[in-house]
């Protein structure tokens, strides 16, 4: 029986360095909970106080009546029940825009990214990798994360006598195509709860402002005289303070979903041009 020989396909077999990252994300479960929550408290305790009313009634409970309120913001209590899931999406919205904020702030790491690349490839010019793996260090964003995987990699293919240069350079490509695998879905968490809430929020204000209008008109139709026309001009503007803070609130979650993207894509670039460093440096240093 003839011998087999291993063939290059199998020598060039990449093992990765890189380890899955361990991270909570309780806040994607309980910060909605909470923002519902404490939106219908704002909703019945701050806005629906009895001292900002005229005529508060004598009920108390879930959903009391009130009338008369002596300003416009407090008559977005007679907006009904949509108001406080409302006011809930837009503390969502602003709970999870600050924490993507503080996240993608960290990643980011320290100093100009495009800075960093170029000395890294100074570094690599001059093949000197310890400093460049240094540098790594020093930046502790997420483009130092997967250079400094990258460049671990790179060192080990420099002493590597069994695999040819392009096998080691699809070896170095795998290892920060790992590392960008890793990194990316960090950035991009929670960012769903902005884009959900960009549509859903106008639905609800219109849906809050269809319901004040069923309720206005159903009062006009057990209404008598002039005092028609005045309950339902109080119920039009009522169920309109439903869509104003639904489109209010869609345009923030927008607004903040296009921010915190385009600086993921700043950072995305950062790491793309760090993997074609790379490879082009190990081509050009060590053919």
């Amino acid at each position: 029986m003839a011998e087999i020989k291993p063939t290059a396909q199998s020598a060039a077999k990449h093992v990765s360095s890189v380890k899955p990252k361990r991270s909570s994300n309780a806040i994607s479960f309980i910060a909605p909970v909470l923002a519902i929550i404490l939106g219908y408290i704002i909703w019945r305790f701050v806005l629906g106080d009895k001292s900002h009313f005229n005529k508060p009634g004598t009920e108390e409970g879930f959903w009391p009546d009130r009338e008369d309120p002596k300003g416009a913001l407090y008559r977005m209590y007679q907006g009904g029940l949509i108001v406080p899931i409302l006011i809930g999406l837009l503390l969502i919205v602003i709970t999870f825009s600050i924490e993507r904020f503080l996240t993608i702030a960290r990643a980011t790491g320290k100093g100009n990214i495009g800075e960093f690349i170029r000395n890294i490839q100074y570094n690599l010019a001059n093949k000197d990798v310890d400093k460049a793996i240094a540098l790594c260090d020093k930046q502790q964003g997420s483009v130092g994360n997967v250079m400094k995987q990258g460049l671990l990699k790179y060192k080990e293919m420099i002493s590597n006598t069994e695999l040819d240069t392009e096998q080691k350079v699809l070896n170095i490509q795998k290892e920060v195509e790992e590392a960008t695998a890793l990194e990316l879905p960090m950035l991009e968490k929670n960012l769903v709860f902005l884009s959900t809430i960009s549509s859903v929020a106008t639905l609800m204000g219109l849906l809050g402002t269809v319901i004040g209008m069923i309720r206005s008109f159903a009062s006009l139709a057990s209404s008598e005289g002039g005092n028609a026309s005045t309950q339902l001009s109080q119920g039009i503007s009522e169920a309109l303070y439903n869509t104003a803070l639904g489109i209010g609130t869609s345009a923030v979650a927008v607004i903040m979903y296009n921010i915190l993207t385009t600086r993921i894509d700043g950072i995305t670039f950062g790491i793309d041009e760090s993997g074609f460093t790379l490879t082009q440096s190990f081509a050009s240093n060590y053919k």
